[in-house]
C-alpha cells in the first residue's frame, strides 16, 4: 500500500534528523516542500537525490491538493516536509492530511516524528509543563488583545511562536496584561546563537531593547 508520510525535519541543526526520515526521503516518489530551496539544502547534505520536489502550502500556490491526491491515487508514495520542524504544527500543509483522508481513505498516512520548536523549547525552559496550552502564532490584529487577556488569567503554562518583527510589541502587551508572570523566551533553537532568557516582561523588554542584535530568528515564548 502506498503512503503519505508526514516527515519532521531539523529546526536549525541539520544533524537533528532521524534515520527513518532519511530513508523515507530517499524512497518516496515525491517530496512536498514548503520551499524547495530549503529542502534541497537538507537533501544535499545527506546526498539524497529526490525523484521529484514540489511546492505545497495552505494557499496552494504550488501544486494543489487535488494533484497530490491524484499522485497518491496513482500509487505514488509522497512525503510532506516543512522548512523546519513538524508539518502541520503552525506550518503550511496542515489541511492536506484531512483532504487525503477524505478522498483516499485507503492510503496510509504515516507520521515520521522528529524535531519541533515547541517541544524543544519546553524541554529546556525549566518551567512547569505537565499542563500547557499551545497557541501557535498569535493573530496580528483581530483577537490579539483577547488572547493576551486570556494568557493573563490562565493557570496553565501558555506557549506560542513569535517573529522578530513583533517580539517587542508582544513583550509590551505581556507587560501590560501579565506584568508579574514569568516569561521564558527561546530563540534560534539548535543553532549557533541559541539563547534562552527568562524574567518578567519588563526585564525581557529591557534586555531586547538594549540588544537589538538579539531580535533575530524565530522565537518561542513561554508564559508560566
Amino acid at each position: 500500500m502506498n503512503s503519505l508520510y508526514i516527515v519532521a525535519t531539523p529546526i536549525g541543526n541539520l544533524e537533528d534528523i532521524t534515520l527513518r526520515a532519511l530513508r523515507v526521503l530517499k524512497e518516496v516518489d515525491v517530496i512536498l516542500c514548503e520551499d524547495t530551496r530549503v529542502t534541497q539544502k537538507l537533501l544535499a547534505k545527506y546526498e539524497i537525490s529526490a525523484k521529484q520536489l514540489a511546492t505545497y502550502n495552505e494557499q496552494e500556490s504550488g501544486v494543489t491538493a487535488g494533484k497530490i491526491i491524484q499522485w497518491l491515487g496513482d500509487g505514488k508514495n509522497v512525503a510532506l516536509v516543512s522548512d523546519a520542524g513538524t508539518p502541520g504544527i503552525s506550518d503550511p500543509g496542515g489541511m492536506l492530511v484531512q483532504k487525503v483522508r477524505e478522498a483516499l481513505p485507503e492510503v496510509k498516512i504515516e507520521s515520521v516524528p522528529g524535531a519541533s520548536a515547541l517541544t524543544t523549547a519546553l524541554s529546556i525552559a525549566g518551567v512547569p509543563v505537565h499542563d500547557f496550552v499551545f497557541l501557535g502564532f498569535l493573530p496580528h490584529k483581530k483577537g490579539r488583545e483577547t488572547l493576551f487577556k486570556e494568557i493573563a488569567t490562565s493557570e496553565r503554562t501558555m506557549v506560542f511562536y513569535e517573529s522578530p518583527h513583533r517580539i517587542i510589541k508582544t513583550l509590551e502587551s505581556l507587560q501590560e496584561f501579565s506584568p508579574n508572570k514569568r516569561v521564558t523566551i527561546a530563540r534560534e533553537l539548535t543553532k549557533i546563537h541559541e539563547e534562552i532568557k527568562s524574567g518578567t516582561p519588563v526585564e525581557l523588554l529591557e534586555y531586547f531593547s538594549k540588544n537589538p542584535n538579539k531580535v533575530r530568528g524565530e522565537f518561542v515564548v513561554i508564559v508560566s
